[in-house]
């Protein structure tokens, strides 16, 4: 949208990926040459927020704030690999000796200093992830018991129909909302825990050795043992006596 045509959404709802309304727009902050550069948020409570003009989409008369766990998570999980990438291939050309040792050195220092600032911010993000989590759980949890008591009381007879299916409609509604947030936050921390573990585990485990049981194992193979030959029979001879004996 041009810049004349964002000052159209100052009083304009705020809604979140989800479709609940969180607020609206108050107003815009620009830089010296008129650039848009943050959007001050009147949440529902009175309290005002100002928000990086990148959280927020625009369309016409709709303004989605787009979560910023997400758009966190997005930027580090292309950052982590895109540094780790980049220590390796100084690493290959170090051992290429076709850097400085003085030059890697200082370098591989550099990125492994930003890795560890990003290390930080993800892990940050998993936490903040993880209280979302949390707060959706109990949310999805109170709306099973919400629609629950709203049955009971249909049943007997305290709730019309017309107000029954009205409040049910909202109450799923919501329960649907809050279910789709809870699944994006979990693959939201998901993959940032994956990123951080295939960081982790880049390198490749050295080859094992055969274990002493599977070689006994392949010693041990029961081997075709020839069949055996029945043994000769014992004959026995007999001396007849005679009368006169010996």
């Amino acid at each position: 949208m041009s810049n004349s045509n964002l000052f159209l959404s100052i009083g304009k709802p705020i809604k979140n990926e989800y479709g609940r309304v969180i607020g609206k727009v108050a107003s815009f902050a620009l830089t010296p040459n008129g650039k848009f550069d943050a959007v001050f948020i009147e949440f529902g409570d009175g309290q005002f927020s100002k928000q990086p003009i990148e959280h927020l989409r625009f369309n016409g008369a709709e303004v989605t704030f787009i979560s910023k766990i997400k758009s966190q998570a997005n930027t580090l999980c292309d950052q982590i690999p895109l540094i780790w990438r980049k220590d390796q291939a100084l690493k290959d050309l170090s051992d290429k000796r076709k850097i400085a040792p003085e030059l890697y050195q200082e370098l591989h220092n550099s990125f492994e200093n930003v890795m560890s600032s990003l290390k930080k911010d993800a892990q940050l993000i998993i936490d903040e992830a993880g209280i979302e989590i949390e707060r959706c759980d109990e949310e999805i949890s109170s709306l099973s018991y919400a629609i629950a008591s709203l049955e009971i009381e249909h049943e007997i007879g305290k709730i019309d129909e017309e107000n029954y299916k009205a409040a049910f409609t909202l109450l799923q509604e919501t329960l649907k909302r809050a279910t789709s947030e809870k699944a994006d936050f979990e693959l939201t921390k998901s993959k940032l825990s994956s990123v951080l573990l295939g960081e982790q585990t880049q390198t490749p485990p050295p080859m094992q050795k055969t274990s002493k049981v599977y070689a006994e194992q392949v010693n041990d193979t029961p081997k075709i043992s020839e069949p055996k030959l029945p043994e000769p029979p014992v004959v026995v001879y007999v001396k007849e006596i005679g009368k006169a004996g010996i």
